[in-house]
């Protein structure tokens, strides 16, 4: 049974930063996965924030580019999404997925970005 476990979120203020990690168990063969972050804003549908191919292709949201940034550690099966200068509208609830036949989702885990 493939399960992901996010976490890292919390509670920082404005420029602040946090470390996302998502940990894939159930899964053989991780590096066969394009793997990726979403965020749920309050009201908003859930949208991508940042992507990492197969082949390590990156894929950010034009919002957080040069803020965030995600990496994968095929081993461990582990994809991290590292956010700097943190600002109120990254406020969320950001959730990992793996792709390859099937997509499997991290139950999410909460950014609050406030002053």
């Amino acid at each position: 049974q493939v399960q992901l476990v996010d976490t890292g979120g919390g509670e920082v203020r404005p420029g602040g930063s946090l470390r996302l990690s998502c940990e894939a168990s159930g899964i053989s063969s991780f590096n066969l996965y394009t793997t990726g972050w979403y965020r749920r804003a309050p009201g908003k549908q859930r949208e991508l924030v940042a992507r990492i191919t197969v082949e390590g292709d990156l894929d950010y949201d034009d919002n957080v580019g040069g803020r965030f940034t995600i990496a994968r550690d095929n081993p461990n099966n582990i994809v991290t999404l590292e956010m700097n200068d943190l600002t109120p509208e990254d406020t969320g609830v950001y959730s990992c997925d793996v792709v390859r036949f099937s997509e499997y989702w991290g139950q999410g885990t909460q950014v609050a970005v406030s002053s």
